[in-house]
C-alpha cells in the first residue's frame, strides 16, 4: 500500500481536496486518480499567493560585499600592480650563460699492465661527482672566483634592482647564499652529468663566471686525481718493500740450510743416495746366490764359503746404514736422517718460491702505479662549453607575476573564508 503525505501550510479551503487525495492514494483507485487531477490539483495551485510560495527577491549589494571587493583589491590587484611594475620598470635584464660536463675516469693498459694480467677501466666516477658537486656549493670555490673576478661587483651593476642585485659590499656568507640564487647546478645520478645555469647582468660576465667554474673544477679534479695516483704508488711501494724483504730472508734461510747441511740440492742427493741403496740391493742378490750355489758344490764349509757369507754380512751392514741415513732403519729415529733434510729443504724451497712471484707481482704493480702517475686518468670532460647569451631570458616576469597573483589570490580566498565562518557562528 502507498501513502504519500504533504506537510507544507496550505489555507483551509484545501482541506477536503487533500483528504479526498489521501483517501484516494489509500484505495488505489485508478478513477478516482483521474478525480483527483480535476478537483485536488487545481485548488493546490491556486495557493501561490501564501507568503511562503512567494519567489526570491533580487539580489543586492550589501555592505560586506563593498568589504571583500576593497579587500580583493588591497590584498591581491595592489600587490600584483607592484609586483608588476617593479618587474618591467626597476627589475633589470639577466643573462645565463650554460655550462655541462662529467667527470670520466679512463685507464688504458700499457705493456706491464698488460703482463700483469690488469683490465681496462673507463667509466664515470660517481664518488668524484658527488664531491664536485659539494665543492660547487662551497665557500672556497665562490672566495676564488671572487677573488679572480670580483664578483660582488658583477652581481651589483643595477643600481635601481635592489630585489635581484647584490648589495654590495657584503660578507661572503652573504655572498654565498646570493651565489645559490645565480648559480644554478643540476646533477643528473643516472647519467653522472653536470649542468649548470649561471646568471649575471652581462653577458661577457656570465660567460667568464661559467670559465672561471669550469676551470676551478677541473682543478679540484686534478688535485683528486693527483692524490689518487699518489695514493696509489705509495701503497705499491710499501707493497714491493714488504715483497722484498721477504724474499731476502726466504733466500738467506736457504743460503744457513745450505751451510749448515753442507748440501747444494738435498734433492738430487737424496736420488743418488737412493741409486746407491738399489746398488746395494743388487749386489746382495748377487751375493745370496753365489753363496747358494758355492753350498750346493761343496758339502764342507771352506774359505770360500767364509768368504761369501762375509761378503753378504758387510752388504748388509752397509744397506741398514744406507737405509738409516735415508730415514728408513730403525736406527733413524735417534739421528737427523736425510728423509728429514729433504723436507727442510723443500719446505724453505717453497717459501722461496713463494716470496719470489709475491715479488714480481709487487714489482708489476709498482711499475703500473708508476705508468699511471705519468698520465691523466681523471678528468672533466665538457659536452657543453660555456656559452655566450645574445638575448636577456631572465627574470621570466610572467612566471613570477602568475606565481605572485596566484599566491595572493589564495591567501585572499582562505582569509575571507575564514573570516565569514567566524561571522556565521556568531
Amino acid at each position: 500500500m502507498l501513502r504519500v503525505t504533504l506537510t507544507p501550510v496550505i489555507p483551509a479551503k484545501r482541506n477536503a481536496s487533500l483528504a479526498l487525495f489521501d483517501a484516494t492514494l489509500a484505495r488505489g483507485s485508478a478513477g478516482s486518480l483521474a478525480k483527483l487531477s480535476k478537483t485536488a490539483i487545481a485548488p493546490i495551485s491556486l495557493g501561490l499567493s501564501h507568503p511562503l510560495m512567494q519567489p526570491a527577491r533580487r539580489a543586492r549589494f550589501a555592505p560586506r560585499h563593498f568589504g571583500l571587493i576593497i579587500s580583493f583589491a588591497l590584498c591581491v590587484l595592489l600587490p600584483a600592480a607592484v609586483a608588476g611594475w617593479y618587474l618591467w620598470a626597476r627589475a633589470a635584464d639577466q643573462y645565463a650563460s650554460t655550462l655541462g660536463f662529467s667527470v670520466r675516469k679512463e685507464k688504458v693498459s700499457s705493456a706491464i699492465e698488460l703482463l700483469g694480467g690488469f683490465t681496462n677501466l673507463t667509466g664515470s666516477s660517481s664518488a668524484d661527482t658527488d664531491i664536485l658537486y659539494d665543492y660547487m656549493h662551497s665557500q672556497k670555490l665562490v672566495s676564488e672566483i671572487d677573488a679572480s673576478l670580483d664578483l660582488r661587483a658583477m652581481w651589483s651593476k643595477p643600481d635601481h634592482d635592489p630585489i635581484f642585485a647584490f648589495a654590495a659590499p657584503g660578507s661572503i656568507e652573504t655572498l654565498v647564499e646570493f651565489w645559490s640564487h645565480k648559480v644554478q647546478v643540476t646533477y643528473n645520478n643516472a647519467t653522472r652529468l653536470i649542468e649548470i645555469r649561471v646568471l649575471a647582468f652581462d653577458p661577457a660576465d656570465a660567460q667568464a663566471i661559467a670559465v672561471q667554474l669550469f676551470e676551478k673544477s677541473t682543478a679540484m679534479i686534478n688535485q683528486l686525481n693527483d692524490a689518487a695516483q699518489a695514493d696509489a704508488l705509495r701503497f705499491s711501494v710499501g707493497e714491493r718493500n714488504t715483497a722484498e724483504a721477504r724474499l731476502q730472508a726466504a733466500r738467506a734461510a736457504v743460503t744457513m740450510f745450505r751451510n749448515r747441511t753442507q748440501t747444494i740440492d738435498p734433492a738430487s742427493d737424496l736420488q743418488s743416495q737412493a741409486g746407491l741403496l738399489a746398488n746395494l740391493q743388487a749386489q746382495l742378490a748377487e751375493a745370496l746366490i753365489n753363496s747358494d750355489m758355492l753350498a750346493a758344490s761343496t758339502k764342507n764349509p771352506n774359505a770360500r764359503g767364509l768368504q761369501a757369507a762375509t761378503r753378504i754380512k758387510v752388504i748388509e751392514n752397509r744397506i741398514a746404514a744406507e737405509r738409516a741415513k735415508l730415514g728408513l732403519g730403525e736406527t733413524s729415529v735417534s739421528t737427523k736422517v736425510f728423509a728429514t733434510t729433504v723436507a727442510d729443504y723443500e719446505r724453505l724451497s717453497v717459501d722461496q718460491e713463494f716470496a719470489e712471484t709475491a715479488y714480481r707481482a709487487a714489482q708489476l704493480a709498482y711499475e703500473a702505479a708508476q705508468v699511471d702517475a705519468r698520465r691523466q686518468t681523471l678528468y672533466l670532460a665538457a659536452h657543453i662549453t660555456p656559452t655566450l647569451a645574445e638575448t636577456a631570458q631572465f627574470p621570466q616576469r610572467q612566471m613570477i607575476l602568475g606565481t605572485i597573483v596566484m599566491f595572493l589570490c589564495l591567501a585572499w580566498s582562505i582569509a575571507a573564508m575564514v573570516y565569514y565562518s567566524v561571522r556565521d557562528r556568531r
